[in-house]
């Protein structure tokens, strides 16, 4: 056996046996780096280098502006204007509730670009008003969780930006550009879905249509939605780099925050700001750990190998697109996002290639893919929140989730298969 292939399993056999012992992914990938190098003989000072290195990104800037900007639109009383917004405008048809619910998520992603803080902060008032008019507390929360999903797709999505980084050279803009009408698709898919459900069952609508109301609910929502503007306009028109659009949304968020609507005191400044490090840490001591154990992966051509392998069972790019969005599904289930963003988007980059088939529209395929698996147990953590804040439980809560994963894997498929959904905004 070639040292090569050793070196392989144990660099794959040291990480997934730390895994399943339960250690932290980013400890896991560490160790696992470690004793691959040591077995090459390779110099133990290129761990260091590169582990400072993944972390010595300039498009990675933007990320912890955007996690700040999503903490302080969370925190900061912005949630119960977009709802008054959304119900002022679609929540007069059939079962307008659920329209509200859709399209509030659908405003909130594009301000947070979070499904956790999108099921947080909106879900006890959704759920909440969709009980109002009759749906069962099973039904809004599954399809609250459901259209959590759009905040990840939608920009500022901090995820986009992470897989940009993880692809190599992928433009952060075309992937804002893909990202929006893919967002608003699978708000569509939800949102018909919901349609025709609620007049199969008969739910009543909401008030009716009020353009003055209307009009009051988006002066109030305003400041809010002027976040959308800043980071998509100046990313997407090339006003302003991602890292800069980050910036300039953040520092809109706090004045919105704490001088324009000013919901929150400022001394509340201190904990969202420490709520953010914290993400903020987990992700880039992912990041640069990841770097280390992706040298070594690259270094033994673990992607070339892999595309070689999957290339050989069929050259069929129907299938072979379906078994890896099945495989990333798989271990959605499993691991976080970050996560597999970090150690599987390189290794699918070279098959993608070699398929012809854009990276931006497989990043927001990806993206899509990953979020399903955040409704997903054993480790979805938006699952959790959903149990949470409707008290059914997580096994009654995912039984929920059962025609919205359907609804949301038909839209897997439609962005996959069809790439002028990803595309109405402008080609890449």
């Amino acid at each position: 056996m070639s040292s090569d292939a050793i070196a392989i399993m144990i660099l794959i056999g040291v990480f997934l046996l730390l895994l399943v012992m339960r250690v932290s992914v980013a400890v896991s990938m560490g160790i696992a780096a470690i004793a691959t190098y040591a077995y090459l003989k390779l110099p133990l000072q290129l761990i260091v280098q590169y582990t400072v290195g993944g972390v010595n990104v300039f498009t990675f800037m933007a990320v912890p502006f955007f996690i700040l900007g999503g903490e302080l639109i969370n925190q900061g009383g912005i949630g119960d204007r977009l709802i008054k917004l959304a119900d002022e405008l679609i929540g007069w048809v059939h079962g307008g509730a659920a329209m509200v619910n859709v399209l509030a998520s659908m405003f909130f992603g594009g301000i947070s670009g979070s499904a956790a803080a999108d099921i947080a902060s909106l879900g006890p008032i959704e759920i909440k008003l969709m009980e109002s008019q009759g749906f069962t507390r099973d039904y809004a929360t599954g399809l609250t969780c459901a259209t959590a999903v759009q905040g990840m797709l939608i920009p500022p999505s901090h995820n986009l930006v992470i897989y940009a980084v993880a692809a190599g050279n992928v433009s952060i803009a075309a992937l804002f550009l893909a990202g929006l009408p893919a967002g608003i698709f699978l708000g569509l898919v939800l949102g018909v879905y919901s349609f025709f459900y609620a007049r199969r069952r008969g739910y009543a609508t909401g008030h009716r249509f009020n353009l003055k109301n209307t009009g009051k609910a988006f002066l109030s929502a305003f400041g809010g939605l002027m976040t959308i503007v800043i980071i998509f306009c100046g990313v997407s028109f090339g006003i302003m780099t991602a890292t800069e659009s980050a910036a300039v949304a953040a520092l809109w968020s706090f004045l919105c925050a704490f001088i324009i609507y000013r919901d929150v005191p400022l001394r509340k400044y201190y904990k969202i700001a420490s709520s953010a490090i914290k993400t903020l840490s987990t992700i880039m001591i992912l990041l640069a750990i990841a770097n280390t154990f992706g040298w070594v992966v690259a270094y033994l051509r673990i992607p070339n190998k892999i595309a070689a392998a999957v290339l050989s069972l069929t050259d069929n790019k129907f299938l072979i697109l379906l078994l890896i969005n099945s495989v990333i599904l798989g271990l959605g289930c499993i691991m976080s996002i970050s996560s597999i963003l970090i150690i599987i988007t390189p290794i699918m980059v070279p098959i993608l290639k070699a398929l012809d088939y854009s990276l931006v529209q497989f990043g927001v395929v990806m993206i899509l893919n990953l979020g399903i698996g955040t409704l997903t147990p054993p480790v979805g953590a938006s699952l959790y929140i959903g149990s949470a804040i409707s008290g059914l439980g997580v096994t009654r809560t995912a039984k929920a989730l059962l025609p919205f994963y359907l609804m949301m894997v038909i839209a897997l498929l439609a962005l996959m298969y069809i790439p002028v959904l990803t595309r109405l905004l402008g080609a890449w």
